[in-house]
């Protein structure tokens, strides 16, 4: 299945967080791109700086989620990238409820060890209650590519399924990097511009 996006009505999103993944940083591959193009449209978009990046430790890079998320909203999307999606996944399943969450779109999420980077078994070594906090974000989308040499296809889809996320599959992606050629992704740029409304848990 290709990515297909459609023009959706006026939304009501104030604020995107963007969480970049393993060895990235916030002017890398298409993040910097997504926060332009969303700030022209008048939405404030900022990609969380992350410490140690080659050397991610769970605490740290969870506190600096926490930090910049602060106490979202069903006008917050949170966008993450890889490793930035499971970390953004235990910093909401960290907070205090009632929460609410407008959106959480996941590229090339997973959950679970990596057989191509056991330099990050550590990190993954626990998983989150996906399922428990998936109640509380009214739209969920994960986007995987077909030639992803890190995740494999399976741990986005059980992801994606998890979640009970709209699953978008990106021809030729790889990791979405910008050695695979991916500088900017106009597909999370349409589903970080949900538009608010309707009860928490419908389906994207």
């Amino acid at each position: 299945m290709n990515i297909t996006t459609h023009a959706r009505p006026a939304h009501s999103i104030q604020r995107v967080i963007i969480i970049h993944g393993y060895a990235a940083a916030p002017d890398a591959h298409w993040f910097p791109w997504l926060q332009s193009a969303l700030q022209a449209e008048g939405i404030s978009a900022t990609v969380v700086t992350l410490p140690t990046p080659a050397a991610p430790q769970a605490a740290a890079w969870e506190g600096a989620v926490n930090a910049e998320l602060g106490v979202p909203d069903g006008r917050t999307v949170v966008v993450a990238h890889s490793l930035g999606a499971i970390t953004a996944l235990r910093v909401l399943a960290a907070l205090p409820e009632p929460w609410e969450l407008g959106g959480l779109v996941l590229v090339a999420g997973f959950t679970g060890p990596l057989e191509a980077l056991p330099v990050l078994d550590g990190y993954l070594a626990t998983d989150v209650d996906v399922e428990r906090i998936a109640r509380n974000i009214r739209e969920r989308a994960v986007i995987r590519s077909d030639t992803d040499l890190f995740v494999p296809t399976a741990s986005s889809d059980d992801l994606a399924k998890r979640l009970d996320a709209q699953l978008y599959v990106q021809q030729g992606a790889g990791h979405f990097l910008a050695e695979d050629g991916v500088t900017s992704l106009p597909a999370v740029l349409d589903l970080a511009r949900i538009r608010s409304g309707g009860p928490v848990g419908d389906p994207l």
